[in-house]
């Protein structure tokens, strides 16, 4: 949860590690400018949406600072199809591409997660409980996950596999309609695509 400009510096720079962005210089600036990243865009808004929200005080220009990026965050929200809401996950998020992402707000996502399109992570049968899911974690394309689960860290979802029950066997490749472990010591997404942090 990011309560300080600092944590709000090491959130951002963390994000855009995971997200393999290069690092700010004038040329970068200015493509930047001329072609956005959509999905950094919608990053730096919801960090900054957290940071307003988070930090405490009737200073107008925190509040105003609030209003304006929840305008902002809810524009490229719609605009993306992400519905993602503010304090459920950690730094170092890297979402895949655009596309319909649904996450409960009672959902804890852990550093360095990786979300594709299509993925649902939610509560069951009008419970309030929401899974949480370790660091390092791979979810794939059209995965669905929810009720009151864990998933440990380095896990890899497949693809379009639901998961409705905890799976606590750190570095597992977990697949299928229920979903079960399908490989176990696996190298986490960081390690499979070479990303130094």
């Amino acid at each position: 949860m990011i309560r300080s400009k600092g944590e709000l510096k090491y959130y951002l720079k963390e994000d855009r590690k995971s997200l393999c962005m290069p690092h700010l210089s004038l040329l970068g600036v200015i493509k930047d400018f001329f072609f956005p990243n959509e999905i950094w865009k919608f990053t730096k808004r919801l960090r900054y949406l957290e940071y307003y929200s988070n930090t405490k005080g009737r200073n107008p220009v925190k509040w105003g600072g609030k209003l304006w990026y929840k305008i902002l965050y809810r524009k490229q929200s719609l605009k993306l199809g992400f519905s993602i809401p503010i304090n459920v996950c950690d730094y170092g998020l890297s979402i895949a591409h655009y596309g319909t992402i649904v996450i409960s707000h009672n959902a804890k996502i852990g550093k360095y997660c990786h979300i594709h399109a299509g993925v649902n992570i939610g509560a069951s049968a009008g419970k309030p409980q929401a899974p949480t899911i370790g660091d390092n974690v791979y979810i794939g394309p059209g995965a669905i996950l929810f009720g009151d689960i864990k998933i440990a860290d380095s896990c890899t979802i497949a693809a379009n596999a639901t998961v409705n029950r905890s799976f606590e066997i750190e570095r597992s490749v977990i697949a299928g309609t229920p979903a079960k472990i399908v490989k176990e010591d696996y190298q986490n997404w960081l390690e499979f695509n070479k990303i130094k942090l």
